[in-house]
């Protein structure tokens, strides 16, 4: 039994394989050890769905996050070009202000006339935690750069995760049920075995 759960095989996050049974006799040496076999079996089954349902949770994070950090990178990338634009003559300082929309909270909107060619010129990065930085903008637009790579590449591995979990459980649902149907046509066979002995 404890070679069926010690397999070397596992993705690239250290997730085990689960192996297959052919032969149920191979893992249940006697009939005593049935009901062990068959719970260690479902305490695997267990710790496999339990992963997917987390790696399902981290992806619906991701999908709502990838899409908040794309919006303000693209809103640095924008405010980037227009401090690099050339000022025409006779403008004056005022004509390089944008007038924005930004949202203060879910329901509620504000304009803000903002001069991105300021040397001076911020822009603050929500970091989680009720955290918010304040960053030159090309430092901005290189942590969001980075922060989407990073949401990308893990919303990717966790797919893979769930695809792996998902034939995996598969398998361990099948070696339940060999095991189950085992254990059955044992104890039939114990039955009609007893009378004639």
């Amino acid at each position: 039994m404890n070679t069926l759960f010690s397999s070397t095989k596992a993705n690239p996050r250290g997730i085990p394989e689960a192996p297959f049974v052919e032969k149920v006799e191979q893992y249940v040496k006697s009939p005593e050890d049935f009901d062990m076999c068959f719970g260690k079996f479902q305490d695997h089954l267990s710790k496999y769905k339990y992963m997917q349902e987390s790696k399902l949770a981290t992806i619906e994070q991701l999908k709502i996050k990838i899409p908040d950090i794309e919006n303000t990178f693209n809103m640095c990338q924008l405010l980037k070009q227009k401090s690099e634009a050339d000022v025409d003559d006779g403008e004056d300082e005022e004509d390089n202000s944008l007038l924005i929309n930004y949202e203060l909270n879910e329901t509620l909107f504000s304009k803000a006339a903002i001069n991105p060619k300021d040397p001076d010129f911020k822009v603050g990065l929500w970091l989680g935690a009720d955290v918010m930085l304040e960053y030159p903008l090309d430092e901005a637009i290189e942590l969001l750069s980075q922060k989407l790579a990073d949401a990308k590449q893990n919303l990717d591995v966790s797919q893979q995760d769930v695809e792996f979990l998902r034939e995996n459980i598969t398998t361990m649902e099948v070696n339940c049920a060999r095991l189950y149907n085992w254990d059955v046509q044992r104890r039939q066979q114990m039955k009609t075995d007893g009378p004639s002995n």
